[in-house]
């Protein structure tokens, strides 16, 4: 991946610094099953645009968490969010651009490393599913539909995610 796209990425995320953001809770037990489905991709040998889905859900509910932690110890500051969700990419994938594990010129989808496209886009799903649960949440008077809703619906898009990226780019 060249340094023009590099910016076009992190400019990208940056300009997402400007969008207002409110707390939104992931549990414990979707960490752990989002964390349990990255190393499962990777154990099975699937595809790296399907095991980037589960990569990028995992950095973003370890975000929420670590931004939530910060909070209670009243150590939250201005755009830490961002920061966060920032330093998980560059900690994750620096490593991995280094070996040369990204940016194969095999391993390519619509012009971006596989892993690190899937990556992104796993972390909009479950940022999305947060606010998928709140709206279910307030349609249903503040109440879940069912046990552990929290923790099935961004399973249940990463699932669904996996499929169709499996099945229609692998």
């Amino acid at each position: 991946m060249n340094s023009k796209k590099i910016f076009k990425i992190f400019s990208s995320i940056s300009i997402l610094t400007l969008l207002p953001f409110m707390a939104k809770a992931v549990c414990p037990v979707c960490t752990i099953a989002i964390a349990s489905g990255v190393g499962l991709c990777r154990y099975l040998g699937i595809d790296d645009l399907v095991s980037g889905l589960w990569v990028g859900g995992l950095l973003i509910s370890m975000t929420i968490w670590l931004k939530e932690y910060l909070q209670k110890k009243n150590k939250d500051f201005k755009f830490s969010f961002w920061i966060i969700l920032s330093s998980l990419f560059l900690i994750t994938f620096l490593p991995l651009k280094f070996t040369n594990i990204l940016g194969h010129q095999m391993n390519k989808i619509f012009g971006m490393d596989r892993l690190l496209f899937s990556s992104i886009f796993g972390t909009i799903l479950v940022y999305f599913s947060i606010y998928l649960n709140t709206w279910f949440k307030a349609k249903n008077h503040n109440k879940v539909y069912f046990p552990y809703q929290k923790v099935v619906i961004p399973l249940v898009l990463l699932l669904i995610f996996s499929f169709v990226f499996f099945y229609k780019f692998c």
